[in-house]
């Protein structure tokens, strides 16, 4: 039986998730739990292999703590294949995700080579947070077929996604992009194609502010979190948020939407880029604004 927290689905066919990284691996798990047919596909067979090994390491934490049986594990194991992003990856397929780091030109790469390899109706999709779909679509020849598909990590925990809808889009490809997140269990959000859409545009614009009354020494770090979780009901402060995404991550969409939209809001605060120079990037690599212990967890 699908995860509980999954509706039946209407989504037929295999869901292939391009980038078996933090956001592939996280959404490739969660639509196996909801009962999807997924393929994560990586630069070949091992670096596919290798994420799928990391995904059954947290099938086998829930086996140890009870909240999922030998028997649902082996179910959701079955669900996913993982395979080289090569001719035949996609035959079959009628999804198409591409969950690759935060660059325009690699994004493109990918999905005009699917647009090619898969079938006339496949739907792609871009998890990219930032990038204009507008743009992808130009830049992969895509126009007409591609929607921005936004989950937010970890996507089991979380219950959105938002889907940047670039003008012109046909409704049957939104309804299509509407049935999956129904199937994966999220609110489905719809907002205009723009550089940062609109949660990556709020979510970094106080990130950003963070930083800044930090650096002008306003309060700690700790405390100006507080602030928002506390006084605003935030379920995390920015500057954690900003270490839990990473620093990296953080000033390269800065750093975009700065150069695309003149906005100040946008430009990357000097802490932020002296950080990054050091490698201090957040919770991957146990120091940004907190300190973070190989687990993940914050010390």
């Amino acid at each position: 039986m699908p995860h509980p927290g999954c509706r039946g689905s209407r989504v037929t066919g295999v869901l292939a998730i391009l980038g078996p990284g933090t956001l592939g691996l996280s959404a490739a798990q969660w639509a196996a739990e909801c009962g999807l047919e997924v393929r994560l596909l990586g630069r070949d067979r091992d670096h596919a292999q290798r994420g799928l090994l990391e995904v059954e390491r947290r099938w086998d934490s829930a086996l140890r703590k009870g909240t999922m049986s030998p028997m649902d594990q082996e179910r959701v194991r079955s669900l996913i294949r993982t395979g080289a992003f090569g001719p035949g990856a996609l035959d079959g397929v009628s999804i198409f995700l591409e969950a690759l780091p935060e660059s325009l030109d690699p994004k493109a790469r990918a999905l005009t080579t699917a647009a090619s390899w898969g079938q006339p109706d496949l739907l792609l999709l871009s998890g990219t947070s930032a990038l204009p779909i507008a743009e992808l679509a130009q830049a992969s020849g895509t126009r007409g077929r591609l929607l921005g598909f936004h989950l937010f990590v970890p996507v089991p925990r979380m219950t959105l996604v938002e889907l940047a809808v670039p003008e012109g889009a046909p409704e049957s490809l939104l309804a299509r992009a509407r049935a999956l997140g129904a199937a994966l269990r999220k609110r489905v959000v719809a907002v205009k194609d723009q550089p940062g859409f609109a949660a990556a545009r709020m979510a970094l614009a106080q990130g950003l502010e963070a930083m800044r009354l930090l650096e002008a020494g306003a309060a700690s770090a700790e405390d100006l979190d507080a602030l928002m979780m506390l006084g605003y009901g935030h379920p995390v402060g920015p500057l954690e948020l900003s270490d839990r995404i990473g620093l990296d991550l953080r000033l390269r969409i800065a750093e975009g939407l700065s150069s695309a939209t003149g906005d100040p809001r946008f430009e990357p605060p000097r802490l932020l880029r002296e950080k990054v120079a050091r490698g201090e990037t957040g919770q991957k690599s146990g120091r940004g604004f907190f300190r973070w212990d190989g687990q993940g967890r914050r010390l």
